[in-house]
């Protein structure tokens, strides 16, 4: 029998594969993003003590289409927002797997410009 592995199942097994390396601070926490096919969500951690920062997505934004490029840039430009708001400044970008490309760069791309160093 051929043992067939999901889509998600390899994004989630390469997630595991970066998560090994990229570890969020104090001082610098993590940036995660998470896409559905409806939405797109992205919060700032800590990892050494587990606490999410600053979380913000397409649902708390209330965007009429939250599964597309432009919410995706409003989402990271609010992210960024945030974050300023609770002095954080430095993160490392976590795309859990995903391919650097469409939603996941547009957020990545808001975020810096909206004052994110990553």
């Amino acid at each position: 029998m051929i043992n067939k592995v999901s889509r998600n199942e390899k994004r989630v097994l390469r997630h595991l594969r970066v998560r090994k390396k990229v570890h969020g601070t104090a001082s610098c926490p993590r940036l995660n993003v998470f896409r559905s096919n409806a939405h797109i969500h992205a919060q700032i951690i800590d990892d050494d003590l587990g606490n999410t920062l600053v979380a913000c997505s397409s649902v708390t934004l209330k965007l009429e289409n939250g599964s597309n490029i432009e919410a995706a840039k409003k989402v990271g430009a609010e992210l960024a927002k945030l974050a300023k708001e609770k002095g954080i400044e430095n993160v490392v970008f976590d795309r859990s797997g995903y391919v650097y490309h469409g939603r996941v760069k547009a957020l990545a791309d808001a975020a810096r410009e909206n004052g994110l160093k990553f």
